[in-house]
């Protein structure tokens, strides 16, 4: 490559001697980031949705290609964030193509040093059996006055920062119902 050729490569050089003094435009620009495009331009469909992580509920856009989400971004027509997303919520789409992310349900009984897989229904009857074990074993049916308690203290709600407002609500609704009086949230402590 000639002196002049790379030179005139060179985006300062471009920058200097052409119409973008600032350098905010082409004269900044390579060859391989003149060729790139947005990853939303080829998504095949967009999905609205609500950021998972707090109770603000930010509105987001999930693009879709081939069935897999590609990108997710803020929705600028929400009333909420207006197309804003903090840190969290814009690093959203680890939460759902992560390679970390388990697919299947995993036990470590107790005492064990290995995890195994479990087949979901097993996994459903072992949580109720022991939510209702718990709820039995701590409930306080009355006080020591004879009045009226109707609660457990057998186990306890605690929601995460990854959950919205509509499982929040759901799972407080739960264990109102179950009797739990120790509820709480992530978000909020």
């Amino acid at each position: 490559m000639g002196v002049k050729r790379w030179v005139g490569a060179w985006p300062v050089y471009r920058q200097l001697t052409g119409a973008d003094r600032l350098g905010r435009g082409r004269a900044v620009q390579s060859r391989r980031s003149a060729g790139l495009g947005p990853r939303t331009a080829d998504a095949d469909r967009v999905a609205d949705s609500v950021c998972p992580y707090c109770a603000v509920g930010c509105a987001q856009r999930v693009y879709v290609k081939d069935e897999r989400v590609v990108q997710i971004e803020g929705n600028p027509d929400s009333p909420v964030s207006r197309g804003r997303l903090c840190p969290k919520g814009s690093a959203s789409k680890q939460l759902v193509t992560g390679p970390q992310r388990e697919r299947k349900v995993r036990y470590r009984p107790p005492y064990a040093t290995e995890w195994q897989d479990l087949d979901l229904d097993v996994a459903m009857e072992m949580v109720a059996d022991r939510v209702l074990d718990a709820r039995r074993r701590g409930w306080q049916d009355t006080d020591a006055s004879g009045r009226p308690l109707r609660r457990t203290l057998g186990f306890a709600g605690l929601g995460g920062a990854t959950l919205d407002n509509e499982e929040n609500y759901l799972i407080k609704k739960l264990f109102t119902a179950l009797g739990a009086i120790q509820i709480e949230n992530q978000a909020r402590i």
